[in-house]
This record gives C-alpha cells, structure tokens and sequence, in this order.
C-alpha cells in the first residue's frame, strides 16, 4: 500500500470531519443600536445591521398598526435589545441572511414580552422573502414580569432563551434567506389579550451553519475510508 496516498486520504478526511463544526454566519447582539433607534411607523426605516458572523444580516419586521414604536430597551444581560409596540396577529420581527456554502442552517434567540405583549409566535423561514413556511409548533414567550427573572444589563436569563432551532433543507446553501418570528394569536403574556402598548422584544440572535465540503474533498474523504478498510483487514 502507498503509505503517502493513505496518508493524504486520511489528511482529507480529517479536514472534512474539522468542517463540521458549526459556525455564526450572523448575528445580532444590537449594540450597535441606540436610543435613536425609535420610529413611528410600520417598520423601523433602518434595520438593525448584523454585528457578527461571517456575511452582513439585517433586522427588523413589520407591523399593520401605522403607530408602531421601534426601540433598544434593554437586552437579556447586555444594555440593548430590538423592541416594538402595536402588535397584532401576522405582524412579525423578521432576519436576513445568507447560508451560501453552508448547511445545516440553525438559528437561536432570546426573547420577552412585556404583560400585555404578544404571547404565541411561530418561526417562519424563506429563501425569497415571499413565501415562508413554518418551522416547528407554536412558540411561548413569557412575560418580563415576576414571578419571572426581568432582563437586565446584567446577568441573562436562560428561561427565554430559543433554539437552536434547525431550518428545513430548503434553507442551505442560499444566497439569501430571511427568518420571521410571526405572532400567532391575540393572546398576551399574561394569558389576557395583547394591548396596543404591549411590547414584545429580542436579543442574541444568531444564524449557524457548517460549511458543505467541495466534491474533491469529499472524495478523498472516501478514498481515505476504503484506505482504512483495507488497511483493518490486512
């Protein structure tokens, strides 16, 4: 047996195994936000810009109700999250990014309503912006009230953490893909009915994927096991 040729098959499959590994393609902490972040529209007019990751990403959504109010409360142990008023069933927070060259799409966040806030979101994916199917079952946020631990700059709080949550197959290897987190039902956080103030908000949202191997790696991947097979019945 040509030991170079088994080495280097073996090699290949040991890059192809360390590609595995998932990685943030993006993600947003918003901190880059600031008080300013605050508009009376359907949709803020400047979506939150990605602060992580490997490709740029923007957040932000929309709501039927005109009086809509975009703010940066505070996070889930960090000084900024992404927040708005006025909900109502369809309105949503939504998320764009890319998975090109990579598989196994997951996406994980925080998030919190206030009492009177939006209680029943479902998770919705894309690959055009258009049409969006939903991933998984109804979703709970619970209230930032007690007898629930409140978001502060602080220490995060693990209760209102979601995910990872994996995308369907569709979602892999697309030059652009959009997540949306759509209110469901009218009910609120505390079991009553969402009131127009109530504020639902989000925080650490993050994309992952891992990288799909190129055909030639995948073949010495398994040259590498025949090499190996061949070598346990020598």
């Amino acid at each position: 047996m040509n030991r170079s040729v088994f080495a280097a098959a073996i090699a290949a499959g040991a890059g192809v195994a360390a590609s595995a590994h998932a990685v943030v393609l993006t993600s947003w902490s918003f901190q880059n936000l600031t008080s300013a972040f605050n508009f009376t529209a359907q949709s803020p007019t400047t979506p939150a810009a990605s602060d992580g990751g490997l490709f740029a990403g923007l957040a932000g959504g929309r709501h039927a109700a005109a009086a809509s109010v975009w703010s940066s409360p505070t996070g889930n142990g960090s000084t900024r999250s992404m927040s708005a008023t006025q909900w109502a069933v369809g309105d949503y927070f939504s998320f764009t990014s890319s998975s090109l060259g990579y598989n196994n799409i997951k996406i994980s966040w925080s998030q919190t309503s206030s009492n009177t806030g939006p209680r029943d979101f479902g998770l919705f994916a894309s690959t055009d912006g258009i049409n969006f199917a939903q991933i998984g079952s109804t979703l709970t946020v619970l209230a930032n009230a007690a007898p629930n631990p409140t978001w502060s700059s602080g220490t995060p709080q693990s209760i209102y953490n979601f995910g990872p949550i994996s995308a369907p197959a569709a979602i892999d290897n697309q030059a652009s893909i959009t997540f949306r987190l759509v209110v469901l039902t009218n009910a609120s956080a505390n079991g009553g009915t969402i009131a127009s103030g109530g504020t639902s908000r989000v925080d650490d949202v993050v994309i992952e994927g891992t990288a799909i191997p190129a055909p030639a790696s995948l073949a010495l991947a398994g040259l590498g096991g025949l090499l190996a097979a061949r070598r346990r019945r020598n």
